[in-house]
């Protein structure tokens, strides 16, 4: 179990073991549906406090496989479902969450800072496969994909500190937007990306950088409605407790 590679399912077993606790794991079975098709890259733009980082430590746990996650996720919605055991621990995830990366960089890029801490952890699981120190994390991914046919998930919480924290950085939000397009656009290895942030994918100049994207806006949330924030059913339950 790393930082950033197959973190486990400590996060999301805090939200379970909480005094209030509402299952959101249907959204385990909307994403298990995207995985490897053209709408595996999903961007959710929500306000705070609409759980979107709770949901995001739920995918952790379901997926990654670095932890076994069966009695964790054994009563709720999710496991009734025809892919529950197929999906389940069963992929690798790199779990990055941007306002750290942000805090975290001193002088640097955060795109340097960001690839050097999570090769550190590739390197030291699938170090075998990839064999040199001096490479990007895209260029190691697609070696260990290559080698081993392995696929990850990525899941990236508050994608857009950048943007609304960098402001007056054009270079940086532009070096950080080509970092994620190269990442992730048209990669084998991706088997799904699932971000969150308060505001939707960043364009500059005619294109943008990240349009492979689906995005679930407040005003637009298609199949997300009912799993970000509660619905007045839910809310209605709780306060009757």
């Amino acid at each position: 179990m790393g930082i950033y590679l197959n973190p486990g399912n400590d996060g999301f077993k805090r939200a379970v073991r909480s005094e209030i606790y509402v299952d959101k794991t249907g959204l385990i079975a909307c994403t298990n549906k995207y995985l490897d098709t053209e709408q595996q890259f999903m961007c959710v733009s929500r306000p705070r406090r609409f759980g979107k980082s709770m949901a995001l430590a739920m995918l952790a746990a379901y997926y990654s496989c670095g932890c076994d996650s069966r009695e964790l996720f054994a009563g709720l919605n999710i496991e009734s479902t025809p892919k529950f055991e197929e999906c389940l621990n069963r992929y690798d995830v790199i779990f990055l969450n941007m306002q750290q990366f942000l805090i975290g960089v001193k002088g640097g890029e955060v795109t340097e800072y960001l690839e050097g801490a999570v090769l550190e952890e590739l390197l030291e699981e699938y170090g075998e496969y990839i064999n040199r120190k001096d490479i990007g994390l895209a260029d190691a991914l697609r070696r260990l994909y290559a080698r081993t046919g392995r696929k990850f998930i990525f899941l990236i919480d508050e994608w857009d500190c950048v943007m609304r924290e960098r402001q007056e950085s054009e270079a940086m939000q532009k070096q950080y937007l080509d970092f994620l397009r190269n990442l992730l656009k048209d990669q084998p290895y991706v088997a799904l990306a699932y971000m969150t942030g308060i505001l939707p994918v960043k364009k500059y100049g005619v294109h943008s950088a990240l349009n492979m994207f689906w995005e679930y806006s407040m005003t637009d949330q298609g199949f997300f409605e009912e799993y970000t924030g509660f619905t007045s059913e839910e809310v209605q339950e709780l306060c009757g407790q």
